[in-house]
């Protein structure tokens, strides 16, 4: 148990306001189920959340300590009552998560606790799969980052081993990622590779393609096909042969053909026009294609994994899913 003492700056405030801005790592359904289960008590009396606090008030607190510690991103776990989880695939070792856009991976810089690795944990922890307390060191992660706007499969080890194989495979490129892309006008040709060399302004987070080598430029490759076309804008599947920051947003913008909703590289009267603030870009499939041993991940060589709709290729494009493409 644990006791707060109401300050003359905190007072005349309701009660679970005051708790939840003094535990901040208490989720709120927690907090109002403590509340009406009397774990929380003012004066040494149950009371209600909307009952002011006083100077001088005394909170008991009948809560567990962790709620009470400096929140971070390794605990911000805590914090998620309810895990907003799309599961594209699950085992005993991996997680592939469908990142929706708008979302963060990690916390950019400062304490958040709605971003896809608390969700992951606080989803493991839940179904008891993993415990900080019987662990040293380890804690379940994610072995690759879709940008924020961008949407798509994140891989998550959920244990020490799959995560040092995972970070291998993907290091030497045995894994294939697949992303769907609507862009603007129609690629020419229909399919092919795209090899230019990306100069990246670290100030301005944006990219410069350049056609030749040039000090500080690193090569981008990316294999692209068309799959459909309609009412001006194209529906394009693309293969990352290098990972550079912002490959595929910049490499179709220098072919002619930005990528909808990008404000960065893209169109901005054609945005408006359709309306769309954020880049059409998804990383809708991944392929797990070892060429070396890959230890306790081996049943997972030459299997396929994809999600099951992708906002823009529906609206734009009636794409379907549910066929091989």
């Amino acid at each position: 148990m644990k006791e707060l003492f109401v300050s003359k700056n905190d007072a005349d405030q309701r009660l679970d306001r005051f708790v939840g801005k003094a535990v901040p790592l208490l989720p709120e359904s927690l907090l109002q189920k403590y509340i009406r289960l009397k774990r929380i008590k003012l004066n040494g009396k149950g009371a209600k959340r909307d009952e002011k606090v006083k100077q001088g008030d005394v909170l008991q607190l009948y809560i567990n300590d962790e709620f009470f510690e400096t929140p971070t991103e390794e605990n911000a776990y805590l914090k998620v009552s309810n895990p907003k989880l799309s599961i594209v695939y699950e085992d005993d070792n991996i997680l592939l998560a469908d990142k929706k856009p708008g979302v963060l991976c990690h916390s950019a810089g400062e304490w958040a606790y709605d971003t896809l690795i608390a969700n992951i944990q606080a989803y493991l922890f839940q179904k008891g799969e993993w415990n900080p307390k019987r662990e040293n060191a380890f804690a379940p992660a994610l072995c690759n980052r879709i940008d924020r706007n961008t949407g798509g499969i994140v891989i998550a080890a959920k244990n020490a081993e799959a995560l040092r194989i995972m970070n291998e495979k993907i290091k030497d490129r045995e894994i294939d990622k697949y992303y769907l892309c609507a862009v603007i006008g129609r690629p020419n040709p229909r399919e092919g590779v795209l090899k230019d060399w990306i100069f990246k302004d670290a100030s301005k987070n944006q990219v410069y393609v350049k056609k030749r080598n040039c000090p500080g430029a690193k090569e981008a490759v990316t294999e692209y096909r068309t799959l459909k076309t309609e009412n001006g804008l194209s529906l394009v599947e693309c293969r990352l042969l290098t990972g550079r920051t912002h490959q595929i947003r910049a490499q179709m913008a220098a072919n002619g053909t930005p990528l909808l909703g990008d404000g960065k590289y893209g169109t901005e009267q054609k945005n408006r026009e359709f309306g769309e603030k954020g880049q059409a870009l998804y990383s809708y499939r991944l392929k797990f294609v070892f060429g070396t041993d890959a230890g306790a991940l081996n049943y997972l060589k030459g299997q396929s994994f994809s999600v099951e709709n992708v906002e823009f290729a529906k609206k734009y494009f009636d794409f379907d899913f549910s066929v091989d493409n």
